[in-house]
């Protein structure tokens, strides 16, 4: 190629972008200076009320005697704090990224506004200061957002207060950000056919040196990707930003809830996983004789409000194709079906073949002229999304067996669908994670044709679930802590929302997952983030020399480690050696104990008193039957010019484990209460 260098990253990190052939790039990677050369990988997105649940659902009280540091009404008020979005782009149209109120730019702003055909610099404003986009990965050309996805997840994390907003009129009420006074910086990294990598890591050396205070990224690999920090360009790019004092924070992956599922899990990283708020969208379903049943999902449908449409399990529509048989009939794969039974018909479909998603499924009832369609299933009953003016309910197994029952009963089966409503204070809520990403209502571009609906003008906001709208939630709660205390550092950040997170739901009871069971630290890690005010009491402090030990602990050479870092101490070297317990012992809000055969392991941890000058705090703990846990000293005292102490856990057990247990080390004087999960693994 005339021009094979796309990028040259210059500000935060030495490198470049290249169209390379094989052997080229085994050239370059054997010449002296050059610490990597990997292929650059294609990362994926992981796609209003949700902030007025966390408030009302915190342990803290809003207004409380200890929570004038923590003023809410000062949290929505304009601050010079910026945080980055690494996304499709934005909408500057909205009414969330207006600039009323705010005042002159940062100075410490040095950012950019790009033109392009459709985006000029009058489309930034105070609010939204910063667009840049990267052309080098194909389908890229303007700032603007096209998809839908950057404009939801920067609203979520930073929009200003709009009232009455709704999705053609769902989930009405106020819709805002985590932290409406925050600044917005745009970073196009995604385009149609996802997000390279190679943009990912120049949008990352821009924004550091742009000066944002947070970094929000919902998207990332498959969790077959990884962990591999080296090629890695979240985890590489998120390094170089924790060193210059910047939070990133990053969904956790939509592959879960399987084990090992879990996604951007470097430890400079605040990874965020999805819950549920306290709204579910009910579509209810009327059977022939009486019955109603409550599914879920987004449906306009305009069905009659009696039951007058001929019911068909899958099966019962099933076309002559010998290809296909009765179990694809169920599962209503388009081309199982016969078009001339579907027709005028609701449809009723099972989920036990997962070749085709509910998406493919609904379009093709829908193609074959259907009249409606009922899905069985309990992940999409628990995730709504929408089929427009197409009247589609989902219902969990239960449910479904009743209706699957009452159609191959009935010699002539009857149902309807009727358009979905929104119900609040829906308990329990949440089931299974740690930061609102089901059904979320924010911003959206209104010239997206693909969400508008018939004969409607285009919606300014969307419903759209995920940890892509999960990871927002808490970039705006960094934001907001960064901005009343300015000179805490990202790690200081991280640890103030994870030990102020609570393990239970809005009626008082233990987290479940989607099917009942408890959840775990797996599932939800440290807990449910709750709102301002946080007041931590304690930080734990994790430093850069922390992470470098941690990747030397799990393998890494000193070489590779220089590939992640950016500055690697002259004098630093890999114990030959290392503890056996080393990683667990880096600096961290939580603890994990690997390959625990019941001897006795000790490990270390370090707080940082950032309240009160003079206080004592007690440690209590939450172990399971069969391990026990101390911990060393079980008091620590706190004077006014010692303000780091050390304390150690020591864990044992007489009879070894036999699977992964969970507890917690919680610290509390008469004020504040610092819970610490812990996770021991045989």
């Amino acid at each position: 190629k005339n021009n094979p260098v796309l990028h040259n990253y210059k500000n935060s990190f030495l490198g470049f972008a290249a169209h390379l052939t094989k052997k080229e790039a085994d050239d370059i990677a054997r010449r002296p200076g050059v610490v990597s050369v990997f292929p650059d990988p294609v990362l994926q997105l992981h796609t209003t009320r949700s902030w007025d649940f966390l408030k009302y659902h915190s342990e803290v009280e809003i207004g409380s005697k200890h929570s004038a540091k923590y003023n809410t009404a000062s949290s929505n008020a304009a601050s010079d704090i910026i945080i980055g979005i690494l996304d499709t782009g934005i909408w500057p149209e909205s009414e969330s990224f207006s600039d009323e109120g705010f005042g002159p730019i940062p100075s410490k702003w040095k950012g950019t506004c790009m033109k392009s055909d459709d985006f000029t610099t009058a489309n930034c404003n105070r609010k939204l200061i910063g667009a840049r986009y990267y052309a080098f990965g194909g389908g890229i050309s303007s700032p603007r957002d096209r998809h839908g996805h950057g404009t939801h997840t920067a609203s979520t994390a930073a929009g200003n207060i709009v009232h009455n907003a709704s999705y053609y009129g769902l989930a009405i009420g106020t819709a805002k950000g985590g932290f409406p006074g925050s600044r917005i910086a745009a970073y196009r990294v995604c385009g149609p056919a996802g997000c390279k990598g190679s943009n990912i890591l120049a949008a990352f050396d821009d924004a550091i040196e742009d000066g944002v205070d947070v970094l929000s990224l919902s998207l990332g690999s498959s969790s077959g990707y990884g962990p591999n920090f080296q090629r890695d360009p979240v985890a590489i790019g998120s390094f170089h930003a924790i060193e210059k004092g910047i939070t990133v924070v990053c969904s956790a992956g939509n592959d879960g809830p399987r084990k090992g599922s879990v996604v951007n899990v470097a430890p400079w990283i605040l990874t965020v996983a999805a819950s549920s708020i306290d709204r579910d969208f009910q579509a209810d379903i009327t059977l022939g004789d009486k019955t109603v049943i409550k599914g879920g999902g987004i449906n306009f449908g305009e069905l009659q409000k009696s039951p007058a449409y001929r019911l068909l399990y899958g099966i019962s529509a099933k076309g002559n194709s010998t290809y296909y048989g009765e179990i694809d009939a169920r599962n209503c794969i388009p081309s199982a079906l016969d078009p001339n039974k579907v027709k005028g018909n609701i449809i009723l479909c099972e989920n036990t073949r997962i070749m085709y998603t509910a998406k493919q499924k609904l379009a093709g009832v829908k193609r074959l002229g259907a009249a409606g369609m009922i899905f069985v299933s309990d992940n999409v009953r628990s995730v709504a999304s929408s089929s427009g003016s197409f009247p589609m309910a989902s219902v969990n197994q239960e449910d479904g067996e009743k209706i699957i029952s009452y159609a191959k009963t009935e010699s002539n089966p009857m149902a309807t669908i009727l358009p979905s409503v929104s119900v609040t204070q829906y308990k329990p809520a949440p089931p299974d994670v740690a930061a609102p990403g089901v059904a979320i209502l924010a911003a959206w571009p209104d010239k997206d044709s693909v969400v508008k609906l018939a004969g409607k003008n285009p919606p300014h906001f969307y419903i759209i679930s995920g940890t892509s709208m999960a990871c927002p939630h808490v970039s705006g709660l960094a934001a907001m802590i960064k901005s009343q205390n300015p000179n805490w550092s990202p790690s200081a950040i991280r640890s103030a929302i994870m030990t102020t997170a609570i393990q239970t739901n809005n009626i008082k009871k233990p987290i479940t997952t989607t099917t009942g069971s408890l959840a775990t630290p797996y599932d939800y890690g440290a807990g449910e983030v709750t709102s301002s005010p946080l007041q931590p009491g304690l930080v734990y402090e994790t430093e850069t020399i922390d992470y470098l030990h941690f990747l030397c602990n799990i393998g890494y050479n000193l070489e590779t480690i220089k590939i992640i870092a950016s500055t690697v101490p002259t004098d630093f070297t890999c114990h030959a050696n290392p503890e056996p317990n080393s990683i667990s012992n880096m600096n961290y809000p939580s603890i994990a104990i690997s390959k625990f055969d019941g001897k006795e392991v000790t490990i270390s941890r370090t707080v940082t008193n950032v309240e009160d000058s003079d206080t004592v705090y007690t440690a209590s703990v939450e172990a399971p039957n069969g391990l026990e846990v101390s911990v060393i000293p079980n008091k620590l005292e706190f004077k006014e010019n010692e303000n780091k102490l050390t304390y150690q856990v020591s864990f044992r057990s007489n009879g070894g484990l036999t699977d992964d247990v969970f507890g917690a080390i919680t610290w509390s004087n008469d004020r504040y209460r610092v819970r610490s999960p812990f996770v021991v693994s045989s």
